[in-house]
């Protein structure tokens, strides 16, 4: 399997599983409990025979001790479609080289789809960036994390695109890589959305070192979505920048969680491996 410069993140991450956070609705049988109830080695109920069911899953000690007929039951167990979307805005394209968050995008993307894909998961992708979606219909076969890989490398963060469409389409977890400053409402709509249908939904908020300590020196703030954007970066802009970025991120956590959704802040400088161990065996107090 072809994976380029994952492969030492693919190491880190080898056999780390991702349970899904609910039964998770009847698909090909998988790794995850599944809503219904079937006829599953490990005993889970019993029930009432009624006419029509399968006469070989009657409990046939249980009917000569008592005389009554009852249908062993277990938890059936389905596979877990997972969409990884990736925002590909000029935005993520910061700072410029291997410490921009467009980076840390692609690497978490990987990592994710890797855990997933170990789960015995189906795994997709959507990468938006400028006016162009690369998209990955989910899949379990074995090439799969090198396409996810390639389909990365070869998009460009250009323009603004908006993720909210990609949600809808989502699998049923649905994960969405960006850094939040695109059409913030929408997305949130959309994955608010996609939890009420039963969805699972998550948010690795990428953040930039350099946006949470900026320069001491006085800069000149460009706006990647929009070059003609500029402003100088001083002393005396620099605290207020800080306390509406820190409200801003605050924001970002604080809704999306109100709706239901799984959100992570992960800043360009972290180890990507133990992020995505984080996001896929959570501690007791982030399941709650």
């Amino acid at each position: 399997m072809a994976v380029g410069p994952y492969g030492a993140l693919l190491d880190a991450v080898r056999g780390v599983r991702w349970p899904a956070r609910r039964p998770v609705p009847a698909a090909a049988p998988g790794a995850h409990q599944a809503r219904s109830r079937g006829a599953a080695p490990e005993f889970a109920e019993y029930r009432p025979y009624r006419q029509g069911d399968d006469p070989r899953r009657l409990d046939w000690k249980l009917l000569a001790r008592s005389d009554r007929a009852f249908i062993r039951l277990a938890p059936d167990h389905a596979t877990l479609g997972t969409t990884i979307i990736v925002d590909g805005a000029a935005s993520m394209d910061f700072p410029r080289g291997d410490a921009s968050k467009w980076m840390l995008a692609k690497r978490l993307a990987v990592g994710l789809a890797a855990v997933a894909h170990t789960s015995g998961d189906p795994v997709g992708l959507a990468v938006a960036a400028g006016l162009t979606v690369r998209r990955l219909e989910p899949r379990t076969r074995r090439g799969v994390l090198a396409e996810i890989a390639q389909s990365l490398d070869a998009a460009t963060p250009a323009g603004s695109p908006t993720l909210a469409p990609l949600v809808a389409a989502s699998a049923a977890r649905c994960v969405v890589i960006s850094d939040c400053l695109g059409d913030f409402a929408a997305l949130r709509t959309a994955l608010a959305q996609h939890v009420v249908r039963g969805g699972e939904a998550y948010v690795m908020h990428v953040v930039a070192r350099e946006e949470l300590e900026p320069a001491a020196t006085g800069i000149l703030a460009t706006d990647p979505r929009d070059p003609r954007l500029q402003r100088p970066l001083v002393t005396a802009t620099r605290d207020g920048y800080r306390e509406r970025f820190d409200a801003f991120r605050a924001e970002v956590a604080a809704t999306l969680r109100a709706d239901g959704v799984v959100v992570h802040e992960v800043v360009s400088d972290a180890a990507v491996e133990t992020v995505v161990r984080r996001v896929a065996r959570p501690s007791e107090r982030e399941r709650r």
